[in-house]
Formats: structure tokens, sequence, C-alpha cells
């Protein structure tokens, strides 16, 4: 029997968009050894995707959640995940009324989340939310996949734009904020990739508006 699950990747980066997937599947049918993807690595994640996307009985849904709408001041990340997931069920090339559906919980309220998205469908399917979903449930694990080998290569592809590495994008990577702060050393301001509304994004201006005051 058919079962949706959905899950999101780039929720926390400073850098890029964010990503949602959902994966409708007989459990059954997906290949040995899908997971959360935050177990898997790199080349392991790409051959599942892989697998996934070439099977004709998974369909998938991909959604992406741009910059300007994350940094938008009327909303918020529960909301935008809300909107991710319930974007990435729409893009399912299937009908999906009536499929029961585990979605990887975006808040502290896994019931109000998956409210939340069924608020947003015109389609019925049977949502449930649970947090650490990825983990526990083949279907949601495999969405988590889908997602994160799709913010990737979004992000492969924001970088061919500055010909530099960006790294994984998250605040903690020192390489992601080497690269904020070369760029802003340079031109003055932030680049397009980077999410303004995120502390980061402020610790980089702050530095080199405090480097400047200094050269005077």
């Amino acid at each position: 029997m058919p079962r949706l699950g959905v899950d999101e990747a780039g929720k926390g980066p400073v850098l890029g968009g964010m990503v949602a997937a959902a994966v409708l599947a007989d459990p059954a049918a997906l290949p040995d050894g899908v997971a959360d993807s935050k177990r898997l690595s790199p080349d392991r994640r790409q051959a599942f995707d892989a697998t996934l996307q070439a099977r004709a009985d998974v369909a998938i849904g991909v959604a992406y959640i741009p910059i300007p709408a994350i940094d938008d001041p009327d909303t918020d990340m529960n909301t935008l995940t809300v909107e991710a997931h319930a974007a990435a069920i729409r893009a399912v090339p299937a009908a999906i009324d009536g499929v029961a559906g585990t979605l990887d919980a975006g808040d502290v309220d896994a019931a109000r989340f998956a409210r939340r998205v069924d608020d947003r469908l015109a389609a019925t399917p049977d949502l449930a939310a649970a947090h650490g979903a990825d983990a526990t449930d083949p279907i949601v694990g495999a969405a988590s996949i889908v997602a994160k080998v799709a913010r990737d290569a979004h992000l492969t592809s924001v970088a061919t734009g500055y010909d530099a590495d960006l790294g994984s994008g998250y605040p903690s990577d020192p390489v992601t904020r080497a690269f904020l702060a070369e760029y802003v050393d340079t031109h003055g301001e932030l680049p397009a990739c980077a999410r303004r509304s995120w502390q980061t994004s402020a610790d980089a201006l702050a530095a080199h508006d405090q480097a400047t005051l200094t050269e005077f």
C-alpha cells in the first residue's frame, strides 16, 4: 500500500534556499538501506536518489523556498516549513486522496504542524507528523534523501556564480563564514545567496563596518 513521506533540507543554512520533498511509494518498493539522509554519505545519498527517481512505482514532488521568502519579516521558519511540505505534496504527480502520510514535524507541536500542512491542500491525504520521522519511517527517510540531494545541487548551482567554495552553507561551517567575510570585505555588501535575516550575515556586515572604521 503506497504511503506518503515528507521532509525538508536547508532550514538552518545562511546560504541558499530551503528544499522540501515528498515521496509516495509502497515501503516495500524502497531500496534496502534507505535511512535518514544525515546518516548516509553523499555518495550513498546520490545513489539512493537516482534509484528513487528512476522507479516508475515511486512518485516524487519537490518544492523550493527562495531566500526572499525566508527573509520576509512577515513570516517565520515554521510557517515556511509548513508551506514547503504542502508545496512538495502538491507537486507529487499522483493521486494522494486518502493516502496515509507522515511528515517530519517542523513544529514543537507535531499535531499542529500536520493540521497546518493539511489546511494548505486541496487533496485529502491522511496526514500525521512526528519528530525525527526521517530516522524512524523509511518513507520519510526517502524524502529526506531526495530533499538533501536537491538542496546540495541547489547550493552547487549557486556556488558557480561566485567562483568560490561556499562550504555547506551552514553558519557553523568555517568555510561558509570565510566566504561571507571575504565577499563582504570585497564588495561591501552581502552576496545575493545569503539570508540577510540570519545573524551570521549581520555579523559579517558588522565585522566589515568595524574594520572600515578602524582604517580611519
